[in-house]
């Protein structure tokens, strides 16, 4: 909604409109992302969740989560979050070094990110979540170590450490400057925070995510279990009764049309689900997968070409099995996409 500000209300209508279509259903968390929610401001924040109050069940809600950029998270907006009953707010940091936040065109500056992330904490929500981008032009080990040590004095409970990916089309993708770090150095950058960070007593309980103990995502938590979810919204996924399936991206469309607009629906079988909740499960470090519960779950019969494919991944390295569980080998877990890619090998 970046640039269309007068279109805002007209979304949040829309959104509600469509959230009407679930009327009554149940959900346990609640997840504002997946662009800029703080560009809705404090009235249209409070008239969105009110909404959504009105017609889902939200009485067993125990994490309720807004995306912030720092730009954008006044106090105004944070304490209408608070005030509606959103518990975790994950600000998009990047990075606490002005050079690499100008060199990939981040409009905030360091001191914006930490006095949005001052005030969230100030206003005690539950968990305060930063992301941050590893392998930003001239990142070196030094400033991505003063940024960690920044942060966790804050008393931030939760990280998302992303590696940069350049996409198609792209400035940087364009003209890739010439301190980028190459992949082995954006590997070893990623395993020193990991090791900074696992120090400081935060669990890599995900790829990407450290968490204090008590502070995991629950929302994704689901996702990487399998679990079902719904989304409202331009490009909104969702993963209902066994089939996957996303609203148009077209954000015009959508709000002339907020309920009539599906598309790439795809009902997956017993054995495409079963292989998507393995793959998916392996992301979770700690957790693994625990093959005797995907077994009830989906049918021993349905399984074993999977754990097939599972057992020769051991044997070659990739993943561990203690006689309940594989997890992934940890020197594979920034290089995992081939071995997911096996997982879902049918």
């Amino acid at each position: 909604m970046a640039g269309q500000t007068e279109l805002i209300p007209i979304y949040v209508d829309a959104v509600l409109s469509e959230c009407q279509e679930c009327s009554g259903a149940s959900f346990s968390t609640l997840y504002l992302g997946g662009g800029t929610p703080s560009l809705l401001g404090a009235k249209n924040l409070k008239y969105l969740i009110h909404g959504l109050r009105q017609s889902l069940d939200l009485s067993e809600l125990v994490e309720a989560t807004i995306e912030v950029n720092p730009e954008s998270a006044t106090v105004e907006l944070l304490e209408a979050a608070k005030e509606t009953g959103i518990n975790r707010v994950s600000v998009g940091v990047q990075s606490l070094s002005d050079y690499e936040l100008k060199s990939v065109g981040r409009i905030h500056c360091a001191g914006q990110a930490i006095e949005a992330l001052r005030r969230a904490k100030n206003l005690a929500f539950k968990t305060v979540s930063a992301d941050l981008i590893i392998g930003l032009p001239g990142q070196q080990w030094e400033q991505l170590r003063t940024g960690l040590e920044t942060l966790t004095g804050l008393g931030i409970e939760h990280l998302s450490l992303y590696c940069l990916s350049l996409e198609d089309s792209t400035p940087i993708a364009t003209r890739p400057p010439g301190d980028l770090p190459t992949d082995d150095m954006q590997a070893e950058l990623f395993s020193q925070a990991s090791a900074f960070l696992e120090n400081r007593g935060y669990i890599h309980y995900e790829i990407s995510n450290f968490a204090l103990s008590g502070h995991e995502c629950l929302h994704n938590l689901n996702y990487w279990r399998g679990g079902e979810y719904v989304g409202f919204g331009p490009a909104a996924a969702s993963h209902l009764n066994g089939i996957r399936f996303n609203n148009s991206h077209d954000l015009m469309a959508y709000l002339r049309n907020p309920t009539g607009l599906i598309e790439n629906s795809e009902k997956l079988t017993i054995r495409e689900k079963a292989a998507e909740e393995a793959m998916l499960r392996l992301r979770l470090l700690k957790e693994g997968l625990n093959i005797g519960n995907l077994a009830k779950k989906s049918g021993q019969e349905n399984i074993e070409d999977l754990v097939n494919r599972l057992s020769d991944m051991v044997k070659t390295g990739a993943l561990i099995y203690d006689g309940a569980s594989y997890r992934l080998t940890p020197s594979r877990v920034l290089i995992s996409n081939p071995i997911f890619a096996k997982v879902l090998c049918s």
